[in-house]
């Protein structure tokens, strides 16, 4: 079942609910009472939430884009006030400026926060703001704290909360036709849960280097919001209530602190870039990016001609993107993102040679990029050349084991090959990376029967097998334990 994540219904979470056997049989809130969520508990809804992730079409997957906000949060919360706390974040392509934390370290940010944001100390600051709500547990207190009717599980009660997070309008009037008002009540954060993160977040943002005045500034967006949601405040603005309390404390703890110039770093402005040139009528981000460089109106020539590429590639107009990718390598210093930029054209250009030198080439200089190992590979599968796609991805799995991408180009390799244990085994490895244990146990099992593997191989599977078996046995013990 595929599911999406904005735009859920609220019969699609009961239903989720009463199935909870296909939900991996989460663990229970159990006594209304706690304070807290157990970190059971907590990671249980976290890998809940991943598993909707994994396959919602409204997630944006491109490594380049994911990599960054995951870069950016890694190193916000290698300042916060709990360091072994594991985050994840994606983004959510949505207009609307929004972002929102869920008990277990996950963070959603949709595109219209990051294209909303002036600078990269304005992003940081919502990022550490909503670290700063996972580290002091408030969203997972709040849960804690309610009696459940409708919802008798953390699988119900992870997607209605992530429909809220994500778009409260939406999921006011789906809770409210549910009769379960008390669920969307709780959502939004109180004073005392502001204040507390935005404390927290201040600090983060200055212990990791950024500038502080990032984090007025952008309330200062917030506050334009209309500019950027038509007829309403900015979704942040109603999950994260912006008082005039709030603004004069963080201005004034500011003003306290030092000043520090920060400049954004090239991989924040191609992001922006990326996305402005995928959102829309795509005439229209091509008349933008051609008059900022016509009138210069840029930071950075390079990120005006790098969005312009993406824009006239995306138009399919392949001979205006190869004349800005030209200007880019001989004007633009080196990147990752120009290199695989390069690459995805010519491909598209239909010339396999020159892509797969520029991708072998472009992958001694920067070897932990993950859209370009992607775009190898898929590049390797796409021309039937499996066995170079499958040697790629095996080196490639030392940086990236949790990779659920590479098991799937794996999987596909060996399909093209008519290997169908080895085929079966990596979907179930990918499966896996994507907290399907269900799916994951099936292909092991469709894996154990196949007639085409030797001795060792089937021992690995069998092994693997009884694993994933013994972890599911566990999942049913933790529910029954609560």
């Amino acid at each position: 079942m595929k599911l999406k994540i904005i735009g859920i219904g609220i019969l699609l979470v009961i239903n989720i609910a009463a199935n909870a056997a296909y939900c991996n049989e989460l663990p229970e809130l159990g006594d209304v009472s706690q304070t807290v969520l157990t970190p059971l508990q907590e990671q249980a809804i976290a890998e809940q939430i991943l598993r909707q992730v994994a396959t919602s079409d409204d997630v944006i997957q491109d490594p380049e884009i994911t990599d960054y906000l995951q870069a950016l949060g890694t190193r916000l919360v290698a300042n916060s006030p709990n360091k072994q706390q594991k985050f994840t974040f994606f983004v959510v392509q949505d207009n609307t400026i929004n972002a929102f934390a869920m008990p277990g370290g996950v963070i959603g940010v949709h595109t219209g926060l990051i294209l909303a944001a002036n600078r990269e100390s304005e992003l940081a600051s919502v990022l550490g703001h909503e670290i700063g709500h996972v580290t002091q547990h408030h969203l997972a207190r709040m849960l804690a704290s309610q009696k459940y009717d409708i919802f008798k599980n953390i699988a119900g009660i992870t997607l209605a909360l992530l429909v809220a997070r994500a778009n409260p309008q939406l999921a006011s009037g789906a809770l409210t036709t549910a009769s379960a008002v008390g669920v969307q009540s709780q959502l939004d954060y109180t004073r005392e849960h502001e204040s507390e993160a935005d404390r927290i977040g201040l600090q983060i943002l200055d212990s990791g280097g950024f500038d502080v005045r990032g984090m007025p500034a952008f309330f200062t967006t917030l506050q334009r919001g209309t500019r950027f949601a038509e007829g309403s405040a900015p979704s942040f603005l109603r999950t994260h209530p912006l008082t005039s309390e709030r603004i004069a404390d963080v201005t004034n703890r500011v003003e306290q602190m030092p000043y520090r110039q920060v400049t954004d770093s090239l991989e924040f402005q191609y992001v922006r870039a990326k996305l402005q040139a995928g959102n829309g009528s795509v005439q229209s981000a091509i008349d933008v990016f051609e008059q900022n460089i016509r009138e210069h109106v840029y930071t950075n020539e390079a990120v005006e001609h790098y969005g312009l590429a993406i824009a006239y590639l995306r138009k399919n107009a392949l001979h205006q993107a190869e004349q800005q990718v030209t200007w880019l390598k001989k004007n633009a210093p080196s990147h990752a993102m120009i290199v695989n930029l390069t690459a995805h054209l010519l491909v598209a250009e239909n010339n396999p040679q020159l892509a797969a030198k520029e991708y072998a080439s472009a992958l001694k200089l920067f070897p932990d990029s993950r859209a370009l190992i992607y775009g190898y590979a898929e590049h390797f599968v796409a021309i039937k050349q499996p066995e170079n796609a499958i040697s790629l991805v095996k080196e490639k799995l030392g940086l990236y084991p949790d990779d659920a991408k590479l098991y799937d180009l794996l999987a596909k390799s060996y399909t093209l090959q008519n290997k169908v244990l080895l085929s079966h085994q990596a979907l179930g490895e990918a499966y896996y990376r994507k907290y399907d244990l269900m799916r994951a146990i099936e292909q092991m099992e469709l894996a154990s029967k196949a007639n085409d593997g030797d001795f060792y191989q089937k021992s690995i599977v069998e092994a693997r097998l009884q694993e994933l078996r013994r972890m599911l046995g566990d999942d049913k013990k933790a529910k029954n334990a609560t």
